[in-house]
């Protein structure tokens, strides 16, 4: 991402950060979620113009090191790049995500954050009188809290690419999938499917979370999230 694309984003989260009302921080943040999905637009080639994709390994260390690479997967995923759940190893989950440097660049600073807040927001989760699993409860909530940002952020790059209609993107997003999905047969010939299964009413309190997610906060407070690290 240009220096100068990043200096507004963290221009607008600042802003966002130091407010208490809830409405300017939502309107910061959808303002900085739109910016960096423009941005994946702006930063296509001309068509015909040939890259390559790259691929980079990110390892996710417990507690909820499961939960931690499926947020991490499906940000990447909505800013259309290709993750792989690859399982354990150097200390933790391990998720193979391949894209195109834009895109990989993007899901990184989001996925980031996302994370930090995840934490914070399962640190105040308080569980409803009378739940009999806690930690089920809790992982539930981890799940709902990172398919709502997947469908916040799914939302914000639609738009994105239908505002650019008309421009050849579609030729080349399309091309660009073609080539990232060739670049994980190579790597994966063999691809298996799994879903998680949820439970209770931590998925419905984590979904509720998700939307009111900042898609780019930089950092939280100084009192980190127990139950994440």
């Amino acid at each position: 991402m240009r220096e100068r694309t990043l200096e507004r984003v963290r221009k607008l989260l600042a802003k966002a950060e130091r407010t208490d009302n809830e409405h300017e921080r939502a309107t910061f943040m959808a303002a900085a979620s739109a910016l960096m999905a423009k941005h994946g637009i702006d930063s296509l080639p001309p068509a015909g113009t040939r890259q390559v994709p790259g691929d980079r390994i990110v390892t996710l260390p417990a507690p909820w090191a499961r939960e931690k690479a499926r947020l991490v997967s499906l940000v990447a995923q909505a800013l259309r790049c290709r993750p792989l759940l690859i399982g354990r190893g150097d200390g933790g989950q391990r998720v193979h995500v391949f894209g195109f440097a834009a895109d990989l660049e993007r899901a990184d600073l989001l996925a980031t954050s996302l994370l930090l807040q995840m934490a914070s927001g399962l640190a105040r989760v308080e569980p409803p009188e009378g739940v009999p699993a806690v930690r089920a409860y809790r992982r539930s909530w981890l799940l709902g809290f990172t398919d709502e940002v997947y469908r916040l952020l799914c939302a914000a790059e639609a738009r994105a690419e239908a505002e650019s209609a008309g421009t050849g993107s579609a030729l080349v997003l399309a091309d660009r999938r073609a080539e990232v999905e060739r670049a994980v047969a190579a790597h994966y010939p063999d691809i298996r499917m799994s879903v998680p299964r949820t439970s209770g009413t931590g998925y419905r309190d984590g979904v509720a979370a998700g939307r009111r997610a900042d898609l780019g906060r930089t950092g939280m407070g100084t009192a980190t999230a127990r139950e994440l690290t």
